[in-house]
């Protein structure tokens, strides 16, 4: 094992990380929230079971893999419905 004399790690130099800011506009599509919707009119329209079973499981992943709360409040309300 080496000794911390020799350690070449300088602790006074690290600089914690900050994650860079992304504009809401730039963000990535969210393709659950929106198969979550597809699906949810097919139910409706074609009174499928199964259509209308898994949108809850996509709005269930999308709100799950949101990052911004504060912006997407709007979000869970309308996917809630």
């Amino acid at each position: 094992m080496s000794s911390p004399a020799n350690d070449p790690k300088q602790p006074s130099t690290a600089k914690p990380y900050k994650a860079p800011v992304v504009a809401p506009q730039d963000l990535p599509i969210d393709y659950s929230g929106f198969i979550a919707v597809v699906f949810g009119v097919f139910g409706t329209m074609f009174r499928y079971k199964v259509c209308s079973s898994l949108p809850i499981i996509f709005s269930a992943q999308s709100l799950a893999n949101m990052r911004n709360f504060e912006t997407d409040l709007k979000h869970i309300s309308m996917a809630m419905m």
